[in-house]
C-alpha cells in the first residue's frame, strides 16, 4: 500500500495546492521587498512582475494536471500531494524567481551577484531529490512526472536566456533553451494533422545530459567565469544535446524505425564504436592536449604552500584529473575537476586553439563517459541511476 504522509490529513490535494499557490505569491512579495531594500526598487518591481507571470504559468500547468495525482491511470487519486510533488512545486517557484532577473543587468553587490545562480542551484538540487523523495515515500505519481518535465523545460529555457542576457553564452545557446518546446510543439502539430507519433524508447543519457546542462548554467550564473571560456563551454554542451533532440525527432516522426532490427543494430554498433574507440581516444587526446598546453604556458613552480599554495593546488589537481581521465578512474569526476581548473587558468591566460579543443574534449568526455578500458566507473552508475529506485 502507498505510504501517505500525515502532515496534511484533512486537506484535499486541490485545497493544499491552492495554499501552496498563495504561499508562493506571498514569498514573491517578501522577495521583492528585500530586493527593493538591498538592491533597487525599480529592479524589484520588474522582478516581481516577471517572476509572478512565470509563477502563474507554473500554477496553471500544475493545476490542470491535478487529476494525475495517482500512481497510474485507472488507480485512485492520492489523498494528498505528497512530498515529492511539494518539492517539485518549490523547485518551480525557484525557477520563477530566477526568471524575475531576466532583461535586467546582473545585480551588483557582495551577495546579490550570486543570487540568480544560487536560486537556480537550489532548483537543480531539488531536481535530483524530488523523485528520490517520491519513491522513498511510495508516492510516485503521473503528476510528479508531468511537473518534473514542465519544470525542467522551463528552468533550462529561463536559465539559458538569463545566461545570454548576462553575456555568458553565445546567442546560439538559446536553441537548446527552446529545443524542448520546439520538440513538443512539433508533436502537437503532428497529432493535429493526423500524422502518427511513434514512441520514444527510454535512454539514460537524456536525464544525465539535462543534469549536466543545469550544472553548467549554475556555473555561468555565478560570478566565477566569463567569456571566452563560458562561450566555448556553452557551445560544447549544446551541440550533443541538439544532436540528441534531432535524432529523437527522427524517431518520433517515423523517419527512423527504432523498433526495426536494422535500426537497433545500427544504434548498438554506434554505441559500441563510441565506447570502444571514441571515448578512449578522447581520454588519450585530452592528456596529450593538456601536455601541449602546459608546454606552451609553463608548469607552475611548486615552491610549497604559503603564497604559492594556488600553484600547488592547480598543479596537483591537473595531475589527479589527468590520471583519473587517462586510466578511467571516476573519469567524469576527473573531467569536472579539470574543467574547473582550466576555467580558473583561463582567467589570467590567453586561450589558443589547443585550449579550445581541450576544453570541448573534456566536456564531451564528461557527457559520454570514459568508455571501455576504464578501471572504475562508479560515477557513471551514480549519474545514470534513479535515486531511491
Amino acid at each position: 500500500m502507498p505510504h501517505h504522509n500525515s502532515r496534511f490529513p484533512k486537506a484535499s490535494p486541490a485545497a493544499e495546492f491552492g495554499r501552496l499557490v498563495w504561499w508562493g505569491v506571498g514569498a514573491l512579495v517578501v522577495g521583492a521587498g528585500l530586493l527593493g531594500l538591498f538592491w533597487q526598487w525599480r529592479g524589484a518591481g520588474q522582478w516581481i512582475l516577471q517572476a509572478g507571470l512565470l509563477w502563474g504559468f507554473i500554477c496553471y500547468q500544475a493545476g490542470r494536471r491535478l487529476h494525475l495525482n495517482r500512481p497510474d491511470h485507472g488507480t485512485p487519486l492520492y489523498a494528498e500531494l505528497g512530498w515529492g510533488n511539494r518539492l517539485t512545486i518549490l523547485r518551480s517557484w525557484l525557477i520563477a524567481a530566477v526568471g524575475g532577473f531576466l532583461f535586467h543587468p546582473w545585480p551588483e553587490g557582495a551577495l546579490l551577484d550570486w543570487l540568480p545562480g544560487t536560486l537556480y542551484f537550489g532548483a537543480a538540487v531539488l531536481d535530483r531529490i524530488d523523485g528520490y523523495v517520491a519513491r522513498r515515500t511510495r508516492h510516485g505519481s503521473l503528476l510528479g512526472n508531468e511537473l518534473d518535465m514542465v519544470s525542467d523545460a522551463l528552468g533550462l529555457a529561463v536559465a539559458s536566456l538569463l545566461a545570454f542576457g548576462y553575456g555568458q553564452v553565445h546567442f546560439s545557446y538559446l536553441l537548446f533553451g527552446v529545443a524542448y518546446y520546439l520538440f513538443h510543439g512539433g508533436l502537437i502539430w503532428r497529432r493535429r494533422q493526423g500524422l502518427p507519433v511513434y514512441p520514444l524508447p527510454p535512454a539514460l543519457h537524456r536525464r544525465a545530459w539535462a543534469g549536466f546542462q543545469m550544472g553548467f548554467l549554475v556555473a555561468v550564473l555565478w560570478p566565477l567565469f566569463s567569456p571566452p571560456v563560458t562561450t566555448v563551454a556553452g557551445i560544447a554542451f549544446m551541440l550533443p544535446a541538439l544532436v540528441g533532440f534531432a535524432i529523437d525527432w527522427l524517431i518520433v516522426s517515423g523517419r527512423i524505425d527504432r523498433q526495426s532490427e536494422s535500426a537497433d543494430c545500427f544504434f548498438r554498433r554506434l554505441t559500441s564504436i563510441s565506447q570502444t574507440v571514441l571515448q578512449p581516444v578522447l581520454r588519450l587526446g585530452i592528456v596529450v592536449m593538456l601536455g601541449a598546453m602546459l608546454e606552451r604556458s609553463g608548469w607552475p613552480t611548486l615552491s610549497g604552500l604559503g603564497s604559492d599554495w594556488q600553484n600547488v593546488f592547480w598543479s596537483g589537481g591537473l595531475l589527479v584529473a589527468a590520471l583519473f581521465i587517462l586510466l578511467g578512474i571516476a573519469g567524469r569526476l576527473g573531467c569536472l575537476l579539470l574543467i574547473g581548473l582550466l576555467g580558473g587558468h583561463s582567467i589570467e591566460h590567453s586561450l589558443f586553439s589547443v585550449d579550445y579543443a581541450l576544453f570541448c574534449s573534456v566536456i564531451w568526455l564528461m557527457l559520454l563517459g570514459t568508455g571501455r578500458f576504464s578501471l572504475w566507473q562508479e560515477d557513471d552508475h551514480w549519474i545514470n541511476r534513479y535515486d531511491g529506485a
